[in-house]
């Protein structure tokens, strides 16, 4: 299992729509990602900054990178926009981060 990890930014105030609408993710975007082998997928606020930080566990061979070209992703990166900081195609500006410890 690959495993990335990456931050995003919230927009200031809207942290309890961002929950809102995750739960309430649609269900054609969690098939999505389970058909591009994403097999756990979790984000963490930190409320202090609206600064998220997510966590993706996917398969050696996932599709992942194809995943922006699907329109139900597009649909969903137009959909939280206005909650975000994003890039000119609605994308969320993600910062990966690298792994500096790791203990199984």
């Amino acid at each position: 299992m690959e495993e990335i990890a990456f931050t995003m930014q919230l927009r200031p105030g809207v942290q309890a729509e961002y929950q809102r609408r995750h739960d309430e993710i649609w269900p054609e975007l969690t098939a999505a990602l389970h058909e591009a082998g994403i097999r756990e997928y979790s984000i963490y606020l930190n409320p202090a900054t609206d600064t998220l930080f997510a966590v993706q566990r996917r398969l050696p061979e996932h599709t992942a990178d194809q995943l922006p070209s699907l329109p139900i992703m597009q649909r969903w990166w137009a959909y939280m926009a206005d909650l975000m900081l994003t890039n000119p195609d609605n994308s969320p500006v993600v910062t990966p981060l690298e792994r500096v410890f790791y203990q199984a």
